[in-house]
């Protein structure tokens, strides 16, 4: 099933004739459910049918889609859509085509179908990679920030990636729009999993393993918290060179050392903050129920988060590279004051939570995509597109200002159906996530933007001047933006997620893709599925429960356009298979947003 497809090479071969493209793992009882089939010009396909134990269980016709060529010409593609089938089990899809006379039948691989799928079959390896990413190396135990002679303990918290032994709150921070909320967020997410969904870690005996990497995280933040009051952003292995391991902040594929080191809202200052709020209250509860502690205390994680958003409210400007906040300072700074809200209920994070809300408000266009800088640059990230949403969703359950809170329901209700609309507008098979951007290019040192347009993947031209790479964290927060967001915009309380068909479509197809049901055939969660991301000495380590980077545009086209994946040479195959921490992050989030309304059992 596996394709050799490049960037200017049509995806079928004499032997693809018929090709199923799948999830390969697992479907929710009631969600959406389906299949993509591509099969070569002129080969005549009729109908499906699932299969239990070679017995058809289900029928039904497959659904043609428009001429489809930007990914390769030579295609048709079609649809086989089997949401009505609600029987749990483990099951295939058969498609039969003909073509000159000659049948040809294809199976496909098998997949399970139970309650909170993703949930029961994967958290407890995701976990697991969590884990074994610690970094635990004594090193960090006095590590010296880049331009003095002071050394400082940062022991603990996740390697980067597999490639990449570094520990980020982010990076990419001199490009300004591009920013990534790195390792904080993985407390955030996990403490913030556990809080939708106890019923099911109790039930899966998940709760301790949980709770201590959540701890683990917390720790961690605390020791890199300057007495200043602002986080150190980076340590830098200066990517596996011999080189010092240090304290810094850095500029491109290079990675030049600055002293830009101090991290901003958007620079994972805010993300911090939430993290150690989230791990506060957290402590308190679970932590009590199995007699769990960190390193430091409860008390001690909420005074570092209300020292380090008192410092940031002060000083965050000086802090951003350019020396202006953006979307992201926006939407960081806006989770940061939430979190600290919920478990202190002080007006001062209030204040805080309707300044941040107002302004992403303001940025969020008529046509509903929202504006990253003063200017009119389009907000895209390649690892994060759905947090502004998820933000404002989250700001709404503490809102009481009538007005405020109808003006960011329709914010919320407006980017939700410009990504709908944006993905209907071409021809798209596997509903992959369009986005809206412009690209950027350094001409005789001064940047230059192209006029705004739509695509698949991101430009390759940006302003990071070298990173694109898969998108597979992003699909995963645009899939829990649609869900958390969808029930406060597109509800509809007889879906299983609480939204609007399509909305649950789209949620369905971004996990789908990741899943496997993509052009290469490749499912990105490693140890799952029938194909997996191939090991890459650029990629470093492959660890069960990791997700690779994801598939790209074509490495020729600076706006993205066409497809490609793992294309080599090696050096270059970390953009497509290196599992990153964001990915898994996104991963979980994702699964508890879907998990949420569904049965415990």
């Amino acid at each position: 099933m596996l394709t050799a497809c490049h960037s200017n090479k049509s995806i079928n071969t004499v032997s693809d004739a018929l090709i199923i493209h799948q999830n390969q793992l697992a479907f929710d009882t009631k969600a959406h459910k389906s299949i993509v089939v591509s099969v070569s010009k002129g080969l005549v396909v009729s109908g499906f049918e699932v299969l239990s134990a070679d017995e058809a269980v289900f029928s039904g016709q497959l659904i043609a889609h428009d001429e489809f060529s930007e990914w390769g010409e030579g295609r048709d593609y079609y649809t086989a859509d089997f949401s009505e089938f609600t029987e749990k089990g483990r099951f295939e899809v058969k498609v039969v085509a003909d073509r000159s006379g000659q049948v040809l039948l294809k199976r496909s691989s098998a997949f399970e179908i139970l309650d909170n799928a993703y949930f029961k079959t994967t958290m407890t390896d995701v976990l697991k990679y969590f884990k074994a990413n610690r970094y635990t190396h004594d090193k960090d135990r006095n590590i010296r920030i880049y331009g003095t002679e002071k050394h400082v303990d940062v022991w603990g918290g996740w390697m980067d990636a597999g490639g990449d032994t570094g520990k980020y709150l982010s990076h990419l921070s001199y490009a300004n729009y591009m920013n990534p909320q790195q390792g904080a967020i993985v407390s955030w997410v996990l403490a913030k999993s556990y809080e939708s969904i106890p019923a099911l870690y109790e039930g899966a005996n998940l709760e301790k393993a949980l709770l201590e990497e959540t701890l683990w995280g917390a720790d961690y933040l605390h020791r890199i918290l300057d007495d200043d009051g602002y986080f150190y952003m980076t340590v830098f292995d200066q990517w596996g060179s011999a080189e010092e391991r240090v304290i810094t902040g850095y500029t491109g594929l290079d990675g030049a050392l600055t002293e830009n080191y101090q991290a901003a809202f958007r620079e994972g200052g805010g993300i911090a903050i939430a993290a150690l709020a989230r791990a506060y209250g957290l402590s308190l509860t679970l932590g009590e129920k199995l007699s769990i502690k960190g390193e430091f205390t409860p008390e001690q994680y909420l005074l570092d988060a209300e020292r380090a958003f008192e410092h940031l409210q002060e000083h965050n400007e000086e802090y951003c590279d350019n020396g202006e906040e953006n979307i992201i300072d926006d939407y960081t700074a806006l989770i940061a004051a939430t979190e600290l809200y919920r478990v202190t209920q002080k007006d001062i994070y209030l204040t805080a939570m309707k300044n941040r809300a107002d302004n992403l408000v303001k940025r969020s266009t008529a046509e509903g995509w929202f504006i990253s800088d003063n200017g009119s640059r389009p907000y895209y990230h390649a690892a994060e597109a759905g947090m502004p949403v998820l933000a404002l969703a989250d700001f709404l359950k503490f809102a009481k200002n009538q007005s405020r809170v109808d003006a960011v329901k329709e914010t919320i209700k407006n980017q939700l159906q410009y990504q709908l609309t944006l993905n209907s507008e071409v021809t798209n098979p596997f509903n992959y996530a369009r986005q809206t951007f412009k690209s950027y290019s350094a001409i005789y040192g001064q940047g230059e933007y192209s006029e705004r347009q739509t695509g698949f993947f991101i430009p390759h031209k940006n302003e990071t001047a070298y990173w694109w790479q898969g998108e597979n964290a992003r699909l995963a927060s645009l899939t829990a933006a649609a869900i958390w967001g969808g029930k406060i915009s597109h509800k509809d309380s007889n879906a299983l997620y609480g939204i609007d068909s399509k909305l649950g479509v789209f949620a369905q197809n971004q996990m789908d893709w990741i899943l496997g049901r993509n052009p290469y055939d490749m499912c990105m969660l490693y140890g799952f599925g029938e194909n997996n991301p191939p090991y890459a000495e650029s990629g470093g380590s492959m660890v069960k429960g990791g997700i690779s980077n994801g598939i790209t545009g074509a490495t020729a086209s600076e706006f993205g356009r066409g497809i490609t994946w793992a294309e080599g040479p090696d050096e270059n195959n970390w953009r497509w298979v290196e599992q990153w921490l964001q990915h898994s992050s996104w991963y979980v989030l994702a699964v508890t947003a879907m998990s949420e309304n569904q049965p415990a059992d």
